[in-house]
């Protein structure tokens, strides 16, 4: 039986971690250097499909009469700015910026891990989380495929 309370707070949380993530991959694709920009469109691309998600997961907490988040989470600006320390330091190098993102992707796969364990989730929602966990689970793969590659 879905728990509308808990659902909305589950659909916000992830809100706040997609927007995250776009921020996240704004913010590295900015940062790029002449030798990464190959990495430019990757990173675009996966700040588009977290906006999407949002745009998807607001349509589905304004569903319950409710009012979707906006914002970010106190963690995923802390990560951006630990991303701008390390750079400082020389950490800007490809694998470095890589495992990076990987770190994030690995943040949102739990999110969506946890929030699927929630047995309180009508099925409509089960069935959107489920598909925009698929795709963060294959964008996480291809951001590892490319940091292995220049490890």
């Amino acid at each position: 039986m879905e728990n509308t309370e808990k659902t909305v707070e589950i659909l916000n949380d992830l809100i706040q971690i997609n927007n995250d993530r776009a921020d996240g991959f704004d913010k590295a694709a900015a940062d790029l250097k002449e030798e990464n920009i190959d990495l430019k469109a990757t990173f675009d691309k996966l700040s588009s499909d977290s906006r999407e998600n949002v745009i998807e997961l607001a349509g589905l907490v304004g569903r319950k009469a409710e009012t979707p988040d906006t914002g970010n989470t106190i963690l995923g600006t802390l990560h951006r700015a630990w991303i701008d320390i390390k750079a400082s330091f020389g950490g800007d190098d490809r694998h470095s910026i890589l495992a990076e993102c990987e770190r994030g992707e690995d943040a949102i796969k739990k999110a969506y891990r946890d929030a699927l364990a929630e047995n309180e989730l009508g099925e409509n929602v089960r069935s959107v989380l489920l598909k925009q966990q698929e795709g963060i689970n294959t964008s996480h793969d291809a951001i590892k495929a490319l940091r292995d590659a220049h490890a």
